[in-house]
């Protein structure tokens, strides 16, 4: 069984298929969706979808709604509990349930983790029959109980697409301190949005809560609900296991450790995006950067938070005035001048440009918030005839005061 929001998640069957192999099994095309665990298949996606109907609206009474999904010629049977304390999957149990729901299992897939949306065609929806008129009295519990999985049931089928909420309502819903504490939502759904039906690797550095193994996690959810093909993974200092469900990985570990990081990548592969939102030191932030932006997929996004400690000399920033490239932002500052390096009158040798010379591609800075896009940084500088040493307005200048 598998509890959500007011349960103890059961323990994963050894060999259950995840939520990260169903996302990779539908990157193709439907009719090539087979199912090694039809059954395990199964359960996590209605997880999923149990887990996003949430965000959409739930029963006011509990309520059971039966998915039959057949796979392979097979029909696997379901019951989806759902009530005011939150929700469980099961296997089918004795008892009419309130609602039943018939579906391909590799087209639900499809249209849960797919590329691009798709039309239901198999799905039936049927409910109960009513008891006759004589019933239909307000307040009459087979009334309240139709309302409730007729809720249940919008919400479960309407989960199967991307539930589109903007990351503004997702950062309030969730309690993370990225709309309110801050005001970074706007920034990064302006950047994140190319991204955001892709089925991105996305690593955040601070989870949040302090030592308390349970608190914390906000964000996590918010980027796992954003990101709806996306496997989210949270660094923190503290063990913060405790906070990991389908699509979201939780590694314990000190942030300005290399090895410590290099062993999450070999995990977790590339990250296509990288969060810093940890410590805020900037001797931390820039070993973080060091390690994880090369190993940064081509055309990712690297996002540093909370910028404003590097003028803080407690946090190690503003000992050597604004350019002191030992704190973030003169980090970032020092990233400027590399994205123009072709443009400089003395250009610097290929073989001695940096990666970052190299590769980054953008630098949009905000109140306390960079973003920096990775990709191939090699655009033609200016013309060579152009003297770089005078300017040719003073030389015109000179000119004209000789006549």
């Amino acid at each position: 069984m598998t509890a959500l929001n007011g349960g103890e998640p059961a323990p994963r069957n050894r060999g259950a298929v995840t939520a990260e192999e169903l996302v990779a099994l539908a990157r193709g095309p439907q009719s090539d969706i087979r199912f090694s665990d039809p059954a395990s298949a199964a359960t996590t996606l209605l997880s999923e979808l149990l887990c996003r109907a949430q965000l959409i609206g739930s029963p006011q009474v509990p309520v059971v709604v039966r998915f039959e999904l057949t796979a392979d010629g097979r029909r696997h049977g379901f019951d989806v509990k759902w009530g005011p304390e939150g929700g469980a999957i099961t296997g089918e149990e004795p008892g009419e349930p309130d609602a039943l729901v018939r579906q391909d299992l590799a087209e639900l897939l499809a249209m849960t983790h797919g590329p691009a949306a798709s039309a239901p065609a198999t799905r039936e929806i049927h409910f109960p029959e009513e008891p006759g008129p004589a019933t239909h009295r307000a307040g009459a519990g087979w009334v309240v109980r139709r309302r409730a999985a007729t809720v249940a049931v919008q919400a479960l089928t309407k989960a199967s697409s991307p539930t589109r909420l903007d990351l503004d309502e997702l950062a309030v819903r969730f309690g993370t301190d990225k709309w309110g504490g801050h005001w970074f939502t706007p920034h990064y759904a302006r950047h994140f949005a190319p991204y955001r039906d892709r089925p991105v690797t996305i690593l955040e550095i601070g989870i949040g809560g302090y030592d308390v193994p349970t608190a914390g996690g906000e964000s996590l959810r918010m980027w796992k609900h954003y990101f709806h093909r996306g496997l989210v993974c949270g660094i923190d200092y503290f063990d913060k296991s405790a906070l990991a469900e389908p699509r979201i990985r939780t590694f314990q570990g000190d942030q300005s450790d290399p090895v410590f990081l290099a062993e999450v990548l070999a995990e977790i592969g590339r990250p296509d995006i990288v969060i810093d939102d940890g410590s805020h030191l900037s001797d931390h932030v820039l070993t973080s950067f060091r390690e994880l932006y090369p190993r940064l997929a081509p055309g990712g996004l690297y996002v540093i938070e909370d910028i404003q400690t590097s003028y803080w000399s407690g946090w190690n920033g503003g000992r050597k005035g604004l350019h002191d490239p030992g704190t973030t932002a003169g980090f970032l500052k020092s990233l400027v001048d590399g994205l123009h390096h072709a443009e400089q009158e003395t250009p610097r040798p290929a073989g001695h440009l940096s990666i970052t010379d190299h590769t980054v591609t953008g630098l949009h800075v905000y109140h306390n918030v960079a973003f920096i896009e990775k990709g191939v940084n090699r655009e033609q500088g200016a013309a060579s005839w152009i003297r770089k040493d005078v300017n040719p307005m003073d030389a015109t200048s000179a000119a004209k005061g000789q006549r």
